[in-house]
């Protein structure tokens, strides 16, 4: 972004907002060959009649890659060199909105189920790897989230990202894999995190990643010293509102974007929950159903009496859950 261009750019408006686009090579290359990925995923396993859901390939699409898209291409990206709050958009958009869409579609799960079985393995492996682990390791992710963030703004990172064309790329990629390394694992079908972290354990740490999500733009919309304040003052085109004024919009932007994607991870959160209670559930009703069934006597041995522990009912006797359910039904009767 060159002094000239910036004194060109109009006046941001809703229409030139949702109107002005600009391409991003990089970024476009990214989003291709996700969506190429992906694809060949899901073209694999309906070759070999396995169905793949549609949500969780619109979810990946539109959210995902569109989210990625919007932040990288769209008049957030034309302006964010003369503005603070379309860089904070975007940057919200690459490291919440855009990960949360590539979790939804689980490509986890759909390169183990549709790789030939060696490269699944090998795909298996490299998620249970000590690096990864530790990465996706509950509270290390968030952490390193809230790092990112305050990295960004707090350092001369992103300053330097504006001035240096290569840098910004690489400042996009860094937040999109920062969102990535704590959504994709908790919303997995794949086993990507310790066995401890089960479903109201995910619950209460999507709360509370919601809570720290917040804490950058409310840093941002208070502090007092100007974010990269150096280059918007010198680069602020003359219809654009005062610099501090510009942070605290973006401030506010963040804030309000961390909150509202907070609700529906959690609300799909509790949909996996009850969904695989449901099938815990169901999956226990048949075993029952099975262990109930009347089976023949068998005929006793002439000349010897069974034993009393042999002819009690063996729900009676073992200490299990399904054994459990047997003896409260009995009760029940």
């Amino acid at each position: 972004m060159t002094e000239l261009s910036a004194d060109q750019l109009p006046e941001l408006t809703t229409g030139r907002l949702l109107s002005t686009w600009h391409v991003d090579v990089p970024a476009l290359l990214l989003v291709i060959a996700l969506g190429a990925l992906y694809g060949w995923g899901v073209a694999r396993l309906r070759q070999r009649g396995e169905p793949w859901p549609l949500g969780r390939v619109l979810a990946f699409a539109l959210l995902g890659l569109g989210g990625l898209v919007v932040a990288t291409m769209s008049a957030l990206a034309v302006y964010d060199h003369v503005l603070f709050w379309p860089a904070a958009v975007q940057n919200i958009l690459l490291d919440l909105v855009a990960p949360l869409g590539l979790a939804l579609g689980d490509p986890l799960r759909l390169a183990v189920e549709a790789l030939p079985e060696a490269a699944a393995g090998r795909v298996r492996r490299a998620m249970t790897g000590r690096l990864v682990r530790v990465l996706t390791f509950p509270l290390v992710s968030t952490a390193l989230v809230l790092a990112t963030e305050l990295t960004v703004y707090f350092t001369p990172y992103f300053e330097t990202a504006l001035r240096v064309g290569w840098l910004h790329e690489l400042m996009y990629l860094h937040l999109l894999a920062a969102g990535c390394l704590f959504v994709v694992p908790v919303l997995t079908r794949e086993e990507a995190l310790p066995s401890w972290c089960t479903h109201p354990v995910r619950a209460g740490l999507v709360f509370l990643d919601g809570v720290v999500d917040a804490v950058p733009g409310v840093v941002v919309m208070t502090h007092s010293t100007l974010i990269a304040g150096a280059w918007y003052l010198h680069h602020a085109p003359t219809w654009s509102p005062d610099v501090q004024h510009d942070q605290q919009i973006g401030g506010g932007a963040m804030l309000s974007i961390a909150e509202l994607v907070a609700l529906p991870f959690l609300l799909v959160l509790l949909f996996q929950w009850a969904r695989a209670e449901r099938a815990q559930t169901a999956a226990l009703d048949r075993r029952l159903d099975a262990e109930l069934a009347p089976a023949p006597a068998p005929a006793a041995d002439q000349g010897q009496a069974p034993s009393a522990e042999r002819v009690r009912p063996w729900w009676e006797t073992e200490q299990n859950e399904v054994a459990a359910r047997i003896r409260s039904h009995h009760r029940e009767q």
